[in-house]
């Protein structure tokens, strides 16, 4: 019984670490997801890549749900009975970023037959970057970001207003 309610009052001093973790998880993917708006962008007028395949294929980063070990259930019956988790830990939650694709859409064509890209009709096949697209995405990652800022800003007084609670 004296481990559950040190472990109790332990996860009520440390409780806070988890919030902070998830909204690090946060900022980390949005700041991906920024840096791989920005390479779009950056290429939408390339029409050869590194390994001579093409033109550029715009990317679109893949995000995760991270849910707690415990479900909901789990997590319940530990509060109510004082147990420690499965495992001796839990995780907290947030997202991570599983994978960054190319978009398989089609290329655009442009007719110039100055460029060197041409085929023989004249045409230049195009990265398949949307700018409008890609602004839209970035005003999104940007607002993403700026929230998961001002939850950490919130923990922050949060914590401040507690540790004054103890003068």
């Amino acid at each position: 019984m004296r481990r559950a309610a040190a472990w109790r009052e332990m996860e009520n001093r440390m409780g806070f670490l988890s919030t902070i973790n998830i909204v690090g998880s946060g900022l980390t993917a949005q700041q991906l997801r920024l840096d791989v708006i920005a390479e779009n962008v950056t290429n939408s007028t390339t029409t050869r890549v590194e390994n001579g395949e093409g033109p550029y294929r715009r990317k679109v980063v893949v995000f995760e749900a991270e849910t707690g070990k415990d479900g909901f259930r789990a997590a319940m019956a530990r509060a109510a009975y004082g147990l420690a988790p499965a495992g001796g830990k839990t995780t907290a939650g947030g997202v991570r970023v599983t994978n960054i694709v190319e978009d398989p859409s089609d290329l655009p064509l442009v007719y110039d037959p100055s460029h060197p890209d041409a085929n023989e009709d004249g045409y230049v096949e195009m990265p398949n970057v949307d700018m409008v697209k890609e602004m839209t995405d970035a005003m999104a990652a940007a607002q993403a970001y700026a929230s998961n800022v001002t939850a950490f800003n919130t923990l922050k007084t949060v914590i401040a207003q507690g540790l004054e609670i103890g003068k």
